[in-house]
C-alpha cells in the first residue's frame, strides 16, 4: 500500500538553443564545447535546505555516451559514486536516463530540466530513493509522450546496477502500481501483479519510525542449498556434512532436481529445509571460505567481500518460513536484519496490544512487524480503525521517546501510486503579437 507521503517531479525538455545553463555549468564546459549546443541535464532538489543534501546537480548528456552506445553501469556508478554526499540523491535520477537509454534505446535530442519534490523521509525504509526513480521515469516518460507501464519495469535496474543498492522489486512496484487504501498482491518471481486487495473499512495500518536509518544486507544460502541438491543427485555427498545417504533413498529425485535449480528460497517449503539442508548451512561463514568452496553466489547485485563474515543459516531460513506464514518480527533479528530500534517498538506494540484495557474491548492493537528488508526503518502496526486506536499508537510514540529521547515519525494513510496518479502536462501559449 502506498503512503500518503509522495514524491512529485517536474520536467521540461528544449532545444539545446534555448536550453538556459546555470553559469558554472557554462564556464565548466570545454573549449571545444564552447561552440555547440550543450545537451545539459539539469536537476533542482526542492526543501533541501531541510536536510543535509545538496540543491542542485547538473551533467552533460554526453556524459552518458561511450562512443555511439550508452555507457556501461559499472563506469555510470563509478561516476557517481564521485560525486559529493550530499549530492548523491542525483544518481537515482541520472542513473534513470542512462536505464532508459540502455534498456529502451531512448535517444535523447533535448536538453532535461527536472524539479525534484519529495515528502517521504529519507531512511526510514518508506521507500523514498524509489519514490524518485518511479517519479522521474514517470516524468521523462510523459514528457516524452509514451507513458507506458512497460518503464516501470526497468526501475529496479537503477537502484541494482547504478546505486548498488540490493532491493528486490516490491519497493518500484508498489510505488508504480498501487493504490490508495488497497495492499499489492504480487508474486515476485520476479514481478508479477496478481491484483489489488482492498482493506477493509473497520482495518487501519500505521508505520512509526524506530529513528535508526534502514540499511540493508546479503546472504549466501540459497546457492549452499542448490549445490547441496546437486550433490545428493551425484551421490558425492560426504557424511561429514551431516547427511546419512543410504537414508536419502525417499527424499524424490524430482524435488531434488527442483531444488539443484532453485531460484527463490521462498519456493522451498520449511519440511525438506528442516530434512535436508539445516545441518548443511553453518551458522556463519567468512567471505573467503564460501568463494573458495562455491565460487559465487550468482546474485549480480550483491558482492561477497572475502574479509567479511556472513550469517548463513538464519538468513536463508526466513524467506524460507517467511513464505509459509510460520514467523514472527523477531525472526528479523535472528537472521541480522534486527534492530533495537525496531524490537523495542514491537515490544510496545505487544504490551498495548495484551494490556487488560485492549482485551475489554476485544482488542484495538493487532500486531507490529518491521517493514521491508529489515535492519532499522519503520514498523508496520495494524489495528482497528478507531479513536481508541489512535490513542494507543500515540502513547506508543510518546513511550519510545523516553528511551532514546527521539519522538518518531508517525506515518497515516495512503495516496495513488505513480501509474494510478498519471501526469499533468502544462503548455505554454505563446503571446500573440499587437
Amino acid at each position: 500500500m502506498p503512503i500518503r507521503e509522495a514524491c512529485h517531479v517536474a520536467v521540461q525538455m528544449n532545444h539545446p538553443s534555448k536550453h538556459r545553463l546555470w553559469k558554472h555549468a557554462w564556464l565548466g564546459s570545454k573549449p571545444k564545447d564552447k561552440g555547440r549546443h550543450l545537451f545539459w541535464k539539469l536537476y533542482v532538489s526542492y526543501g533541501s535546505e531541510l536536510s543535509n543534501r545538496g540543491p542542485t546537480f547538473d551533467m552533460d548528456l554526453s556524459d552518458f555516451m561511450d562512443g555511439d552506445q550508452p555507457i556501461s553501469y559499472e563506469k555510470q556508478r563509478n561516476t557517481l559514486l564521485k560525486i559529493h554526499p550530499n549530492r548523491r540523491w542525483a544518481a537515482f535520477v541520472a542513473g534513470m536516463i542512462l536505464v532508459l537509454m540502455t534498456e529502451l534505446g531512448v535517444c535523447f535530442e533535448d536538453s532535461i530540466s527536472m524539479l525534484v519534490s519529495s515528502a517521504v523521509p529519507e531512511g526510514k525504509g518508506v521507500l523514498s530513493s524509489t519514490s524518485v526513480d518511479v517519479a522521474s521515469m514517470a516524468a521523462i516518460a510523459a514528457a516524452r509522450g509514451n507513458f507506458i507501464y512497460q518503464i516501470f519495469q526497468n526501475l529496479r535496474t537503477v537502484e541494482n546496477h547504478i546505486f548498488g543498492a540490493p532491493y528486490g522489486v516490491m519497493d518500484q512496484m508498489t510505488s508504480a502500481c498501487g493504490e490508495a487504501n488497497k495492499l499489492l498482491a504480487m508474486v515476485c518471481q520476479p514481478a508479477e501483479i496478481v491484483g489489488l486487495v482492498e482493506i477493509p473499512s473497520h482495518i487501519r495500518f500505521w508505520g512509526i519510525d524506530s529513528g535508526i536509518r534502514h540499511r540493508v544486507g546479503t546472504y549466501m544460502g540459497r546457492k549452499m542449498i542448490k549445490s547441496t541438491a546437486s550433490s545428493i543427485l551425484s551421490r558425492s555427498l560426504i557424511n561429514g556434512d551431516g547427511l546419512i545417504l543410504d537414508k536419502l533413498e525417499n527424499v524424490g529425485v524430482e524435488l531434488l532436481e527442483d531444488e539443484a535449480s532453485l531460484d527463490y528460497l521462498c519456493n522451498l517449503s520449511p519440511h525438506r529445509y528442516e530434512a535436508l539442508y539445516a545441518k548443511v548451512l553453518l551458522e556463519s561463514m567468512l567471505g573467503e571460505t564460501f568463494l573458495e568452496k562455491y565460487a559465487d553466489h550468482h546474485d549480480p547485485v550483491t558482492v561477497i567481500d572475502p574479509k567479511c563474515t556472513y550469517g548463513v543459516r538464519a538468513p536463508a531460513k526466513h524467506p524460507i518460513y517467511e513464505n509459509f506464514h510460520v514467523k514472527c518480527h523477531f525472526s528479523y533479528s535472528v537472521c541480522g536484519l534486527g534492530s533495537d530500534g525496531t524490537d523495542r517498538l514491537v515490544q510496545l506494540v505487544q504490551e498495548i496490544q495484551h494490556g487488560k484495557l485492549s482485551k475489554s474491548n476485544e482488542g484495538t492493537i493487532y500486531g507490529a512487524e518491521i517493514t521491508g528488508g529489515g535492519s532499522g526503518g519503520t514498523v508496520c502496526v495494524v489495528g482497528r480503525n478507531s479513536v481508541r486506536s489512535s490513542e494507543q499508537i500515540l502513547e506508543i510514540q510518546q513511550r519510545y521517546k523516553k528511551a532514546p529521547g527521539y519522538l518518531p515519525l508517525l506515518f497515516e494513510g495512503s495516496s495513488p501510486a505513480s501509474g494510478k496518479f498519471g501526469y499533468l502536462k502544462i503548455h505554454r501559449i505563446p503571446n500573440k503579437p499587437n
